[in-house]
């Protein structure tokens, strides 16, 4: 999937303000990748106008090359080497398989995770102050995302003892997102139970097994099929959470995230910062400072959960 697809998205030149960019003379070629999980549209839509705001403007003295999986995670390799082949200046990548595949085709151009999980955990970068290789940029979620996930989990419903870890086994990222859930099994005191999904085709005999053990909730990997699973959950009536904004708005009970505006403006600060000749191997890997809360109401309902006022009016937004 070619960059001009995307032009009716937002992303084109209409997107920009007109504005002065002799600073910015040289014509620089940014290329984009990224996993077709919901919600790649707004990051396409933000990061975009934040480079704006830096004096990049699309047609002026930046160009894009973008890229997509298309919701296959096996062509990233190819489509990281196609960005190689093109001397992009900078790549810009949207989730963790997608950052793992650049570093993978090069280790010479500068790359900017705008939204990844656990960079260190995933071999991306060598530690949070200093990457140490030629990638750089956001990390999300963390051991402590995910034990604030489980108290959430358990304040809606006080019962839970057992949860379900429900891992995308082909991304790079699931050992760390299942590591970390174990660690916050430990410190709310909850049994976790790992579930390794290796494709899509599986979820529905996944499901099965969980309900026949009983699992009380599940929280979910973002680069799974979300909206999948939060059909599936209700189908089940098992409360699913995910630490990714669109879960919520698909159907699942619950999402908390990292705002992701924030992370998105962060990237366009670090290829700025590339682009005036800083190396990534300096430049510290940023972890979120915002969160946020969503809660479907509509779901919460349909599972007969009755939502605790307290949690209400933590959340940022309910969707009735």
């Amino acid at each position: 999937m070619r960059r001009r697809e995307f032009i009716a998205l937002g992303a084109g030149a209409a997107l920009f303000p007109a504005m002065a960019v002799a600073q910015h003379p040289k014509v620089i070629t940014i290329g984009v990748l990224v996993h077709s999980a919901p919600g790649w549209q707004r990051f396409w839509q933000a990061f975009p106008a934040a480079l704006s705001e830096r004096g990049y403007v699309e047609g002026r003295n930046i160009r894009f090359e973008f890229r997509s999986d298309d919701g296959d995670l096996s062509r990233l390799p190819e489509l990281a080497a196609e960005l190689v082949s093109l001397k992009v200046n900078v790549i810009v990548t949207w989730f963790t398989p997608t950052a793992t595949a650049a570093k993978q085709a090069t280790r010479e151009i500068p790359i900017v995770c705008a939204f990844c999980g656990d960079m260190i955990g995933t071999g991306l970068a060598e530690s949070l102050a200093r990457p140490g290789g030629n990638v750089t940029g956001n990390t999300g979620l963390t051991a402590e995302t995910s034990a604030k996930i489980v108290e959430l989990i358990r304040e809606l419903v006080p019962a839970t003892h057992r949860i379900a870890a429900m891992a995308n086994a082909p991304d790079p990222f699931s050992k760390s997102f299942l590591k970390e859930m174990e660690l916050a099994g430990e410190t709310t005191r909850t049994a976790i139970a790992p579930i390794m999904i290796q494709r899509p085709e599986e979820l529905d005999e996944a499901f099965s097994a969980m309900v026949a053990e009983r699992l009380d909730a599940i929280v979910v990997q973002p680069s799974l099929p979300t909206k999948r699973v939060a059909e599936l959950a209700l189908a089940h009536r098992i409360p699913a959470v995910c630490a990714f904004r669109e879960f919520a708005y698909e159907g699942g009970l619950m999402a908390y995230s990292t705002v992701e505006a924030d992370l998105y403006r962060h990237a366009a600060e670090l290829v700025d910062k590339i682009l005036a000749g800083a190396k990534p191997a300096d430049l510290p890997v940023e972890q979120p400072t915002r969160f946020e809360l969503i809660i479907n109401l509509k779901t919460a309902k349909a599972l007969g959960l009755t939502l605790p006022q307290s949690l209400l009016l933590r959340a940022g937004e309910v969707i009735e």
